[in-house]
């Protein structure tokens, strides 16, 4: 038996290769692995001794030889595959540990230069591993160091398995199909001006290849009739949804995912302890706290018909006393609960409801003061899918602060206004356009949300305040885009508002300023909008 080592990302592959040596398994190498094997007292012939051809051009020309791929290719069940084996002296290739040079990583280093991303462009590493994943009846293709614990034990235990061979070829084809993606979408960003100097990556590339991981088949779709699966980056953010651990419940469907990634994504932007309970991907209620119990009794407050059957999201640990609250006191049907986690006492308590599905999703990896969104566990961009096409986007995540707002009334609002105002602002984000909530006390009072008009928002946001029987008397309100008219002005301002946040920049901007100063409202303009479709 005979194993090919050839990698650069050496983690675990001198352990892998002792074992190897250890099990009587030949070891070929190319170099700087051999000179690793080869330092550490391992018997290992380089590829150019094997191939009796040299290494040239820098090293761009190694393996790229009949006695590497006629090793790797040749099917032992075909009789004449092995007579030409024998002919021109190739000996077969059992064993095949391959990585690629770093293309991903050397691109994704801030100044990185066309001439650094070519030189990181591996071509006889992916020409291995697709012959070798190609037959592999007969060869055993790894392309991570994740892999060489369960080879090894199956190789002690008298043989690599069928299964195990297959699932290593799926697992390199999957490799060198996101490396080639990654080594496209570069290029195809970056163009040569007249002299041949390269521009500065593009944001957006001139062909998107998208990849992802599938993490579960679903039952359904968004409808019964509907199949559907849920995937993954392949390097998700910290802290968003698809890292939860599900720790009891049902089965998560479509509309499950949906609607909890839209709470998860809600609840993330708040530092103080917060809850958000979503309802057909709109916010019905959320609010902030001292702790999760009181953030979870001001949400529910705001529209407890809505919050049936709804998701429930939380950015502090869940105890015993939330938990309570959730299943005994409000008696309230939680489809789908998060929280970054929980203690013994809650769960033991949810353990009653065995139809909640429970997921815990750390938030500790998420920085804050990150440089990038990644890094803050958000999405860089959005897509959407059109008619036999796609709609690519930087993500909505600008974050307004308090100087930001320019108050354009002759009404100042006053500090607790204006803490209201932002946090309507913050919540109108996540609200489906066109978007209209009324918020005090750092809760929402009155959500309106996905209607064709402004004003229709606005008087839904104030019916199912009063279906909640909740005054809307003093409070801030947040408009997801300007006001075009007066007129949505003034039902918010009948409903109770004494103050407004909204983009501005409207051609009758002076219109609804006058409006407001008629009606002895404080409006401050944010200048950005937050359409949600």
């Amino acid at each position: 038996m005979q194993a090919l080592l050839s990698v650069s990302d050496k983690t675990g592959i001198l352990e892998f290769a002792k074992e190897l040596n250890q099990l009587g398994v030949k070891l070929l190498s190319t170099g700087g692995t051999a000179k690793l094997l080869a330092d550490a007292g391992l018997p290992v012939t380089e590829v150019a001794e094997h191939t009796g051809f040299p290494e040239m051009l820098d090293g761009r020309v190694k393996t790229l030889h009949p006695k590497i791929h006629g090793g790797l290719l040749a099917r032992a069940d075909l009789p004449e595959h092995v007579a030409a084996m024998q002919q021109h002296g190739i000996t077969r290739i059992d064993i095949l540990a391959v990585n690629l040079y770093p293309f991903e990583a050397t691109v994704a280093k801030p100044g990185c230069t066309l001439e650094d991303a070519i030189e990181n462009i591996d071509i006889g590493g992916p020409a291995m591993v697709r012959s070798a994943a190609k037959n592999w009846k007969d060869v055993a293709v790894l392309t991570d160091a994740s892999q060489y614990t369960g080879v090894l034990a199956e190789l002690k235990s008298g043989a690599i398995t069928p299964k195990t061979k297959f699932a290593l070829s799926v697992a390199a084809f999957n490799r060198i199909a996101n490396y080639d993606a990654a080594i496209s979408n570069y290029l195809s960003s970056v163009t040569l001006g007249e002299g041949g100097q390269p521009t500065t990556p593009a944001e957006y590339a001139g062909q998107a290849n998208s990849n992802f991981v599938k993490l579960q088949d679903l039952r359904y779709g968004e409808n019964p009739h509907q199949t559907a699966a849920f995937y993954r980056d392949l390097r998700p953010a910290p802290g968003s949804l698809v890292t939860a651990k599900q720790l009891q419940g049902k089965e998560l469907s479509y509309n499950n995912i949906a609607d909890a990634d839209a709470a998860w994504e809600c609840v993330k932007t708040f530092d103080a302890p917060a809850c958000v309970i979503v309802k057909h991907a709109n916010p019905c209620g959320v609010a902030v706290g001292k702790d999760a119990l009181e953030a979870y009794g001001k949400a529910f407050k705001t529209d407890p018909t809505s919050a049936f059957g709804g998701i429930l999201a939380f950015n502090r640990t869940v105890d015993a006393a939330v938990a309570q609250e959730i299943t005994v006191a409000n008696k309230h049907f939680v489809e789908v609960l998060m929280a970054p986690a929980y203690t013994p006492e809650a769960l033991e308590i949810f353990k009653s409801k065995v139809n909640v599905r429970v997921l815990e999703i750390a938030l500790d990896g998420v920085k804050r003061d990150g440089k990038n969104a990644w890094e803050r566990g958000l999405n860089s961009h959005d897509v959407k899918r059109v008619g036999s096409g796609l709609l690519i986007q930087t993500a909505d995540n600008h974050e307004l602060k308090r100087d930001d707002l320019k108050v354009v009334t002759k009404l100042a609002p006053t500090p607790q206004q204006i803490a209201d105002l932002l946090f309507a602002w913050k919540v109108a984000k996540f609200v489906k356009s066109n978007a209209i909530v009324f918020c005090s006390g750092g809760m929402t009072m009155g959500v309106g949300a996905g209607q064709m008009s402004r004003l229709d928002s606005a008087r839904i946001a104030s019916i199912k305040a009063e279906h909640a029987g909740l005054s809307l008397k003093g409070t801030a309100v947040a408009s997801d885009a300007f006001f075009p008219f007066r007129d949505g002005l003034d039902v918010v301002a009948d409903a109770g508002a004494t103050c407004v946040i909204q983009p501005g920049g409207s051609m009758r901007d002076q219109e609804v300023i006058d409006a407001a100063n008629e009606r002895g409202i404080a409006m401050v303009f944010s200048g950005v909008r937050h359409f949600r479709h």
